[in-house]
């Protein structure tokens, strides 16, 4: 009620966000993007260029250019007011930024990434929890190039989310969603536009069967064809996430241009891609993938050190710190409860990994080690311990291979 459609992020719920957010950034770094941060709210006139006004409208939250009237009885904006719109998506922003400054054909393809939160009014019949929702934050990035790059670009990319949604545990279907009836463009355009898809996924070896390689009529959208990541979840629902498309009407529209080799100005070809597609919705997805038991990476709470007795809190916390210095997020049970009680508690947490510390592990320096959804437990010395929960609270980009 106080935010609808708006997502309050507690501590533990942050923390995924973080790490997600992190993850991320490594990805697109190490894939040649450059990050960048736009605007909240922007002109009217913009949107209006943008096609996405007249088209769009209904779903955005607009605001007037000029303090409103609380004074008098008059109108609270006045007919003179310029509007301005909370951006609904970042694509207008980032022709903005490419049109800074004179491009070359040498300065493409250039990829330009951000973690950009947007704004849709979505009906509140429509909104559901993480999955749909007013306010969200996309990995959103626009690669802008040349019309012989694009098939490089796409198979580039689809490498890259092949990476990342295993490394998350994914298995997916890629699907090619073709020209629909109503759409702009001659069957020429089309023709080009579908087959360099399909180039690039042949190329990058996941047109077929064991990825669920799809071709789908009259589902693409009305100025390109699509490519579409269908995620299966550990009890088999699918959920569509990923995309790249190519777009030669923003550019065209936003004046977008750069330089060629023959000296004339060239509209750009503009790739829109996200991998996540919302930050929220894929937290959502990950929510349910693992039924709460995050990979140790991901977990808000990695381990808990327990102690039996009261005479071991001082090496629980002592070993809690050493944990902490390791770069482990840890919390100490110093409660003066059964300890059974304290690994029941923690387990329906979903807590990876419960170190029990008791008056013999605090004389000899070891730990007794419980493991998420095993039985028994392992003795081990707390710095063998430490090295092990390092190893697995590692991010699976950051791994050895």
């Amino acid at each position: 009620q106080e935010a609808h459609g708006s997502v309050f992020w507690h501590p533990n719920g942050y923390i995924v966000w973080r790490e997600l957010e992190s993850y991320m950034r490594r990805a697109i770094d190490g894939a040649g993007y450059k990050e960048v941060k736009t605007p909240q709210v922007m002109d009217a006139r913009q949107w209006e260029q943008s096609g996405h006004w007249g088209k769009y409208r209904e779903n955005m939250f607009v605001i007037p250019d000029e303090v409103p009237n609380t004074e008098d009885e008059g109108p609270l904006v006045s007919d003179a007011a310029e509007w301005m719109a909370l951006k609904p998506m970042n694509c207008p922003a980032h022709v903005l930024i490419f049109r800074q400054g004179i491009k070359s054909y040498r300065d493409l393809p250039l990829r330009i990434y951000e973690n950009g939160c947007c704004h849709r009014n979505e009906p509140h019949g429509a909104l559901h929890g993480l999955m749909r929702v007013r306010q969200f934050t996309q990995d959103d990035a626009h690669i802008f190039c040349r019309e012989d790059q694009i098939v490089d670009e796409v198979q580039s990319f689809c490498q890259l989310a092949d990476r990342i949604y295993k490394d998350f545990g994914f298995s997916y279907a890629i699907k090619l969603a073709l020209r629909p009836e109503n759409r702009f463009g001659s069957d020429e355009i089309w023709d080009v536009a579908e087959a360099e898809l399909r180039d690039a996924v042949e190329r990058a070896g996941l047109a077929t069967a064991d990825y669920g390689w799809e071709e789908l009529p009259g589902e693409g959208a009305f100025y390109a064809p699509k490519l579409e990541w269908h995620l299966t979840d550990a009890i088999g629902r699918t959920w569509q996430v990923g995309t790249i498309q190519s777009d030669r009407v923003l550019p065209e529209r936003l004046d977008a241009s750069y330089v060629a080799e023959d000296g004339e100005r060239h509209r750009p070809i503009m790739l829109h891609r996200a991998i996540f597609g919302s930050y929220e919705r894929f937290i959502g997805i990950l929510i349910e993938h693992y039924a709460g038991r995050f990979p140790t990476w991901l977990a808000p709470v990695q381990a808990v050190v327990a102690t039996i007795v009261s005479d071991a809190d001082d090496y629980a916390k002592d070993a809690a710190a050493q944990l902490q210095a390791a770069g482990i997020r840890v919390e100490t049970d110093l409660r003066n409860e059964k300890i059974n009680y304290k690994v029941r508690e923690h387990s329906l947490a979903k807590v990876p990994y419960l170190l029990v510390v008791g008056k013999r592990e605090a004389e000899e320096g070891t730990v007794a080690i419980r493991t998420l959804g095993q039985d028994g437990q392992r003795i081990l010395p707390l710095a063998e311990a430490i090295a092990m929960l390092t190893g697995e609270a590692t991010p699976p980009d950051l791994r050895p291979a």
